[in-house]
């Protein structure tokens, strides 16, 4: 090897060494927890539109993961109770920042630390005493919200009267703690004003089994429709859900579109992907060093109308055709 090429290698593997080197001076941790999923599903492919909109930003924003980010992956498995104590080993850990993807995680881990800084799904954060306002959270702690404001309960009671005009007997699908709190009081209101008799399930956690005992208990009332609440990680059974209306045709309406894809009769929604881009854009600011405390809560302003004609047609219902113009997808 002339001594000339042997030097320029050298120099080559220098900068190869420099290079790795400072990437791993610069490589964050972050730990990513979740209500309800598995710790192998969260991931882009597994996690469905949350997660796959969350690394795909992240990967589009120079993250690479056990490159320059390292995260680490934890779950309460639907398991509330485990809230505190997972709370205390996830901020043991001493991550860079804390990911949440439940609004449910939040209380408990404010409660476990005051430093870390946390950013995190929060559809009701700001009632639950954890931030100061939407536009100066204060504290440790900021994020994004998949409801732009609680009266989008209303609205969704509203379309499903529209689709389903002969129900008197709405069934309400969701913790009995989010019944109790300000989406059951809209939800309550909404029905007073549209002549509806809502009926509770009175879920106290999120399992399969609670959700198959909640649709047994519905059933005993006959009701003609349902609204399906998200709160609580009720992303995770998804599947069960829709198959379960499926099964005792009835008519529901869903919190997300995914629900729809996969059978569910329609949704008005957030887009539940683009919120969570914004929640990895939060996790970018505060690697770069910016204060939760300055970010202010992202509210969504994009709604969308999905409609299923096929699971319709199933149901033997005819959706109004002001309400399929008015659709912003409707599945065949």
């Amino acid at each position: 090897m002339r001594r000339r090429e042997f030097i320029s290698g050298v120099a080559v593997a220098a900068v190869a060494r420099t290079s790795v080197a400072q990437q791993l001076a610069e490589r964050r941790r972050i730990a990513v927890v979740a209500a309800v999923l598995p710790t192998f599903s969260i991931t882009e492919a597994a996690g469905g539109a949350p997660w796959r909109g969350f690394f795909e930003e992240l990967r589009r924003l120079g993250y690479v993961e056990d490159g320059n980010l390292v995260i680490e992956r934890f779950s309460a498995e639907g398991q509330p109770e485990r809230y505190p104590e997972l709370a205390r080993f996830v901020v043991g850990r001493k991550p860079d920042l804390i990911v949440l993807g439940s609004g449910a995680l939040a209380p408990a881990f404010a409660d476990a630390t005051d430093t870390t800084p946390i950013v995190a799904s929060l559809p009701e954060g700001w009632r639950l005493g954890l931030v100061g306002s939407l536009s100066r959270p204060g504290r440790n702690l900021t994020g994004a919200s998949t409801e732009a404001g609680i009266a989008i309960w209303g609205k969704r009671l509203q379309i499903l009267k529209e689709t389903v005009p002969f129900a008197s007997r709405v069934a309400y699908l969701g913790l009995t703690a989010a019944w109790e709190g300000p989406e059951g009081q809209e939800l309550r209101e909404a029905s007073l004003r549209l002549g509806l008799s809502l009926i509770e399930a009175r879920l106290t956690e999120v399992t399969a089994t609670a959700y198959e005992g909640g649709f047994a208990a519905l059933q005993q009332h006959h009701p003609d429709a349902m609204i399906v609440s998200a709160v609580g990680g009720a992303w995770a059974h998804r599947h069960l859900i829709v198959g379960l209306a499926a099964t005792n045709r009835l008519p529901a309406i869903h919190p997300y579109r995914e629900w729809v894809e996969i059978g569910g009769l329609m949704a008005y929604a957030t887009d539940i992907a683009d919120v969570w881009r914004h929640i990895a854009e939060y996790v970018h600011q505060v690697l770069g060093g910016t204060k939760p405390s300055d970010l202010p809560i992202y509210q969504p302003t994009k709604f969308e109308l999905v409609i299923n004609l096929k699971t319709a047609k199933a149901l033997g219902l005819t959706i109004p055709q002001s309400l399929l113009a008015r659709a912003d997808e409707v599945i065949e």
